[in-house]
């Protein structure tokens, strides 16, 4: 159900085009600040839409939900986080049709079709909130690259997004940022707010026990696991299967 006061806005296409791009009026300018959320349509960024509804939007701000969509759905590596079973829905539907140009326009209006329904499923939040947002997709093979140059398009004031949650393939272990959170860190011209949703491995299951760390937070954890080997390598230390016993 969407709000009487403010209807669910349809999402907006963007072709792959120059990697320059000169300063463009959106629907939400002249607002006190631009909040742009980075979603891949999976539960990590609907989680990060949920946070910044409860944690980080304000009176006065404006929301756009950008989404990065690969340019070819063919490509299995781009399904990215999508439900594997429409993936399979939608290629056993490929024998049905004719010939190879004609299953490609097909297949990619069915992907439009439900990254639009999902996009707008992960939008609910700011829906029931009534904070004005728009959706922002455009199509590209570079997921990373691509993000930071819409952020410095749309002239956002903060980018939000899930530390793990594009793409199950390129998540990492130890609670590392995937490699479209780090890029996004180290490239963009504005900030980036990581929120991290806490899965099984973290304790918080699927009770909706969410939980998020700072940046520096995540890198020394993964930092101090090594602390020990390394110690023992400069001290010439014998075997590796020593440990520490109690203080001095």
């Amino acid at each position: 159900m969407t709000s009487p006061r403010h209807p669910t806005p349809e999402a907006v296409y963007v072709q792959p085009s120059s990697p320059r791009f000169p300063p463009s009026g959106t629907p939400t300018a002249g607002t006190q600040r631009k909040i742009g959320i980075a979603v891949d349509l999976s539960d990590e960024s609907a989680f990060a839409v949920s946070w910044a509804v409860q944690n980080y939007l304000r009176p006065g701000d404006a929301v756009i939900l950008v989404h990065v969509q690969p340019t070819s759905v063919l490509y299995g590596a781009d399904w990215g986080a999508i439900d594997m079973t429409v993936r399979e829905e939608i290629e056993i539907n490929e024998g049905e049709i004719g010939n190879e140009e004609t299953q490609q326009k097909k297949l990619e209006e069915d992907f439009d079709l439900f990254t639009n329904s999902k996009a707008n499923d992960i939008a609910q939040p700011l829906v029931e909130a009534d904070i004005p947002f728009k959706i922002h997709i455009v199509k590209d093979h570079d997921m990373k690259e691509r993000l930071c140059l819409e952020v410095e398009r749309l002239g956002l004031s903060t980018l939000i997004m899930g530390s793990r949650g594009f793409g199950a393939a390129k998540r990492n272990a130890k609670g590392r940022l995937g490699s479209v959170s780090d890029y996004c860190v180290h490239h963009c011209v504005c900030p980036v707010v990581v929120v991290r949703f806490a899965d099984e491995k973290d304790g918080g299951g699927n009770s909706g026990d969410f939980t998020s760390k700072v940046l520096e937070e995540e890198e020394e954890e993964v930092e101090e696991s090594g602390y020990y080997e390394a110690l023992n390598k400069i001290s010439g230390s014998g075997s590796q299967d020593k440990k520490m016993t109690g203080s001095s």
